[in-house]
Formats: C-alpha cells, sequence, structure tokens
C-alpha cells in the first residue's frame, strides 16, 4: 500500500506499534480466568483489609504501608509480622516481591501464634549477593525453606530491586517453592528428610516444627525495605 500523506504513514506505523505492544496487566487484580478457578486477593492495593499483627488483634504500630498500590515495609522501625486473619490448610498462594539491595525478608506458612520462638515454615527472600546471611550457604538463600532444605541450586532468581514471582503449593504434606515460574524445592512435612533438617537447624528445640498444621500466613519484618503486590491465593482439595 503505497501511503501519500505523511499523516496517513504515521497512523499506520502507530497502528503497528500499537498491535505489538505487551498487555500491560493491572496490579493486584484478578483475571475472570483466575476467578473461575478459585483465586482470591489477599491484597486489594489500598487496604490492610484480611490483615493483622502477628500476636496482635489489630495491625502493627509500625513497619508497614500502602504506597502506589504496594504493600512495603517501613525500614529500620520497630515494626512487626503481618499474619492473614484467615487460616489455611491445602492451598496455592502467589505473590511478587522486590527487595531492597542488602536486604532480607521472607512468606511463613503452617503459622501459629502458640509458638513464638518458630511461628511457621519460611519461604526465604533476601539479596543472595550481599546479605550476611546468605552468605552463610544455601539454607538461608531465596526460596530455601530456612534453615531446614535448599532450593535447586540453578533456581532462576534475579537481583535485588527487581520484581521475582514466587508460588507456594500445600497439597497434602507435599509442599512446593517456585520462583519465576520454576519448581526450586519440593519436600514432605513432617518426612524424614524434614526431620533431620529441623534437627539441624536453630529449630531442633522447637516441638512440632516441620509438621503441616492448619495455620496462617505471614510476611516478615526484619527490618529492611520489602515491597509486595499480586498476592493471591486459592485453596486446594488435598
Amino acid at each position: 500500500m503505497k501511503l501519500r500523506h505523511p499523516f496517513a504513514f504515521a497512523l499506520c506505523a502507530l497502528a503497528l506499534f500499537t498491535s505489538a505492544a505487551p498487555v500491560l496487566r493491572a496490579q493486584n487484580q484478578l483475571t475472570p480466568e483466575e476467578k473461575t478457578a478459585g483465586w482470591r486477593l489477599l491484597f486489594d492495593g489500598t487496604t490492610f483489609a484480611g490483615w493483622r499483627g502477628y500476636g496482635l488483634e489489630g495491625l502493627p504500630a509500625a513497619g508497614w504501608e500502602i504506597k502506589d498500590g504496594l504493600l512495603k515495609t517501613v525500614p529500620k522501625v520497630r515494626g512487626a509480622e503481618l499474619i492473614t486473619v484467615e487460616k489455611f490448610t491445602d492451598f496455592e498462594l502467589s505473590w511478587e516481591w522486590r527487595i531492597a539491595e542488602g536486604g532480607n525478608n521472607g512468606v511463613k506458612y503452617f503459622v501459629t501464634e502458640a509458638r513464638r520462638s518458630a511461628p511457621g515454615h519460611e519461604y526465604q527472600m533476601i539479596d543472595d549477593a550481599r546479605h550476611p546471611d546468605a552468605l552463610r550457604g544455601p539454607l538461608y538463600r531465596t526460596g530455601a525453606f530456612y534453615d531446614v532444605l535448599v532450593p535447586a541450586a540453578d533456581k532462576p532468581v534475579k537481583p535485588a530491586g527487581e520484581w521475582n514471582s514466587s508460588r507456594l503449593v500445600v497439597r497434602g504434606n507435599q509442599v512446593e517453592h517456585w520462583l519465576n515460574g520454576r519448581n526450586i524445592l519440593t519436600y514432605e512435612a513432617g518426612s524424614a528428610e524434614v526431620k533431620a533438617g529441623v534437627a539441624r537447624s536453630k529449630f531442633k528445640n522447637e516441638a512440632g516444627f516441620g509438621d503441616k498444621i492448619t495455620g496462617h500466613l505471614m510476611l516478615t519484618y526484619h527490618t529492611d525495605e520489602c515491597w509486595y503486590r499480586n498476592l493471591k491465593v486459592r485453596e486446594l482439595k488435598p
């Protein structure tokens, strides 16, 4: 097709660019397909609905804020952990997170308020390249069952300052840790492998740690800056 007018050429170029450009998904919203599949938002982008402080009836006095549609920690204050009001047994949790350079945070599950020194299993989220804890070894790096089981050595982690996508799947006693579309750790809660890992860890004297329970989900507070978005969950059949 021959275009004689420069304005017509510009319109054609714009149409081609628009058709080729990726579709940007709205944050903290579910697609119709996700709703049909049973997903529910745990963060709506504007409120703390569905969350409270660990060991508290309401929210912590400090440590968390919502800014630009993101749930984030306020660094270097006397903050506290957030937990879901609801408890879960068999479920799939999906979230996106970004850690500050040198930062550390995590998501815990099977969380109980009856064992304050070891509330639950932790999906570790950390700056693998810089944080002193991560430099201790793979038990303390992103995607690990913190201090108990290591993730895959070739996990596809993105560096501090970039967004990572994580997923946690619990069905029966099987637990899966996912990172950026890849399964990086699978284990059986209460198994001999887990008991051996717990026996080597700082949790060795914590009764019941390593077993599956119906519990809360927790966003930890380790004084470092961390951002969350697109937190969602769906319950599964065992």
